[in-house]
Order: structure tokens, then sequence, then C-alpha cells
């Protein structure tokens, strides 16, 4: 549905879906207790009045409590989806209708709709940008070079875009600051380790309702999300295999308990097999040919790319849908491979993604990180920046303080001694 008017104040699926939306807005927002303060402090101090400000995020009810945010820091905000598949479209409508924040998005949108939405987020002129995945800032860089002089800056939100951006500026083409939140520790450390560690399995779960314990689960990558989805699926009684390319990774996955083996070898044991590198192709046509009867495929990486779908759709004698986010490709030698999500991100795409616990961490770390952008206009070199040391700790410590836990401090004898390097044995 879009609102009636020459040029659209938003497209969602459907408007009535709202007092839903609301409602799962409303019981997320129990687990978000460091975003709220940060809102609250927002409201007063409107840090980003003035600024038109567009984030291409999968809009879900984590994230609707960043854009509240970030409108009651005085944002003219925007939503998109990253993802064509990751929308909860009542989410969408409540933040239309209940908060006036014009939302892009429709789970389920087509690749034309997609990068149409992300024409319209920059219709808007933004002067920051919230991306997952880099493409809004790609799509800048590429084809609105007239609009990089009204750019403040960037924050992005996930691996996948951070190495974009690396290569963007090798390339000398970001020629303005962006913030690299992904790399927080309380991002990574939480939201890419624990949140995708069970919202993969729980998108698997969801959209075949498969018995995990026994099964061979082959997980491919072994960073941070790599790390919580291998530590989950053992914990849920599966034996897994890790598949690598970084021979320090490799070993500590060795050291963490898992088998390591090159996918090729992989490829026939597994069961269930989990993507998570942010790379092309990681499973390719001779993996399909070697696997098991009924061995079932996923992605929880960003792009659709890790899991080569064009090279088995080619090579398919029959593709079905045999349950919803889930599709049997029966090859010519009588065996079937069955994707889910469509190669797509499986914890959005077929669950309702990370819990909000840990998007409360990631998202604080977006607000503060447009904050010190707009608090630092002109100042920052293009390129990279961390978020600050103090800003990563105080998100830790407001989280702690939620949680009703305690730590130590340093004693001024342990701070000295710290500090000093007089003192020895």
């Amino acid at each position: 549905m879009t609102a009636t008017s020459t040029k659209p104040k938003y497209e969602i699926k459907d408007l009535a879906l709202a007092a839903t939306g609301r409602q799962r807005i409303e019981w997320a927002g129990r687990e978000m207790p460091v975003l709220r303060q940060i809102r609250d402090r927002f409201a007063q101090e409107k840090p980003l009045a003035g600024i038109r400000l567009v984030a291409c995020c999968h809009v879900t009810t984590e994230t609707a409590h960043l854009a509240i945010a970030l409108k009651a820091g005085g944002a003219d905000a925007i939503l998109i989806a990253s993802n064509p598949l990751s929308t909860q479209d009542d989410v969408a409508a409540s933040l239309v209708a209940d908060h006036d924040i014009p939302v892009f998005a429709i789970k389920g949108e087509d690749n034309e709709t997609y990068h149409r939405h992300v024409q319209i987020a920059l219709d808007h002129r933004p002067n920051v940008i919230i991306d997952d995945g880099s493409d809004v800032v790609a799509t800048l860089i590429q084809q609105r070079q007239h609009q990089i002089a009204d750019i403040i800056g960037t924050t992005e939100e996930t691996t996948t875009g951070i190495v974009r951006l690396k290569a963007m500026f090798r390339d000398g083409v970001l020629t303005f600051p962006a913030m690299n939140v992904n790399d927080a520790d309380t991002k990574h450390f939480f939201d890419n380790r624990y949140g995708t560690g069970q919202s993969t399995l729980d998108g698997i779960i969801r959209a075949t309702n498969l018995l995990l314990a026994g099964k061979t689960v082959v997980v491919a990558g072994y960073g941070w999300c790599g790390k919580g989805t291998a530590l989950r699926a053992r914990g849920m009684g599966a034996n897994v295999i890790v598949t690598e390319i970084d021979p320090v990774r490799a070993i500590e996955a060795v050291m963490d308990g898992f088998r390591v083996l090159p996918m090729s070898e992989a490829a026939p044991e597994g069961d269930l097999f989990i993507t998570v590198t942010g790379n092309k192709h990681v499973i390719r046509a001779e993996h399909f040919e070697a696997m098991k009867d009924g061995a079932i495929v996923c992605n929880s990486g960003h792009f659709d790319i890790e899991i080569d779908l064009k090279s088995l759709g080619a090579t398919a004698t029959e593709v079905k849908q045999v349950r919803n986010f889930t599709q049997e490709y029966r090859m010519p030698n009588g065996k079937s491979v069955v994707v889910l999500g469509e190669g797509r991100l499986i914890n959005l795409a077929a669950a309702e993604g990370h819990p909000s616990a840990v998007m409360d961490m990631s998202f604080a770390n977006q607000a503060l990180a447009c904050e010190y952008l707009v608090k630092n206009k002109g100042s920052l070199e293009p390129g990279i920046h961390s978020i600050p040391t103090e800003v990563d700790q105080e998100i830790a410590r407001l989280k702690l303080q939620a949680m009703g836990i305690n730590i130590d401090s340093l004693t001024a004898e342990q701070e000295e001694y710290i500090n000093s390097w007089t003192a020895g044995t």
C-alpha cells in the first residue's frame, strides 16, 4: 500500500497491520533499556535537529526503537529495508501510523522495488546514512556524486558493509567519514555471536521443524557470526564441522572443539549447511553434487550470494516449494538439495532476527554514532572510524546497570600500579 500523493510518503504492505506492530514494538522495548535511555536524552537535547537521515536496516521491532530514538533526537528520518525478505510488515505499518516515520519496505519485495526504495531514500538528500550492507552508500557514490557534498557521514552495521567500505576507501571513492559500528565491542561480541547464533537456528527450525540433535551441521566461516552459530548448534546436540580459509580462525575452531575440514570434504558429511562468511559462492556446484540426499542449505550472511543458487537452479531438473521459505531442488542424480529462505538471511526470512536484548546495544551504538558524526562535523577525516572507546564503555555500563549487575572499580593503588613502569617484581 502506498500513500496517495504524487510523491509517496510511504510504501508498505498494509496500514491496517499497525495495531499488531504496535504491540510487538512495545514488547521488544522491554528488553531495550539502553536505547530507551538514549532516546529520553535525545528528546531533551535534540542532537540531530535539522539533520536529514536515511536508515537502511532490517525493518524489525528492534529497528523501530532506533527509528523512534532518532526522530526524538530531531532527525528528519526515513527508513528503508536493507534486505528484500527482512521486513516485518506490521512494524512498518506501526511506524507510519503511530510515529509518522516514512517507511519504504515490504516483505518479499522484488529486487526492482528494493533498488527503487534505495533511490527514494537518496531523494531525501540525506546528511547522515545508517547503512546495513552499504547499498545506499555504494549507490550514492556510483550514481549520485552531486549529493556527496550533503553528506556528514555514514554508519555501518554489518561485516559485509565494512568490507565494502574498505574497498571504497582503497579505491579513493569514500570521501566522507564512516563509523564502523560493526566492530564496536558492544556490537560484534554480542550481536554477531549471541544474536546470530540464536536467531539463525530459530529461522532454520521455524522453516523446517528440524531436530538438530544428532545432525551434522557444517558452518562455513568462523568469524563472530560463525562462532555463535557453531556454539548454539553444538548446544542443541549437533555434530559441528567448521570450514575456514583463515588459518588462525581454523586453529581457534579446532581448539574450541570443532572439526575443521575443507568444504569439499564436509559436503558429503553434512545434513545442514549454514554460510556466514560474507563472501561469494562458498557453496558451489561441486559441493551440491557431493551432498547427501535431502541436505539442507541456508545462509546467515548479509547477501544472497554465498550459495551459488544460479548453478543449482541450472542443474536441477525440478524445483518445488515444500514449506514456507523452503525449496527443494531435484538433481539429475535423483538426490535433492533443500534451500531455505531463497539463500537470504534465514534468521530474518523465516524468523524475527536477533533478540531485542542484543540489538539494544547494537542500536545504541548506531544512535550514538550518528550523534558523534553530527557533533564532529567537518573535523573527521574521510575513511573508516571506530566507535570511541568511551562510547563503547558507556553502552556496556548502561546495559549492566539495567541488568542490575555491579562490577568492581580500580582502587587508587591499582590505578597507580597499572600506569607505572617502575614497579616490578
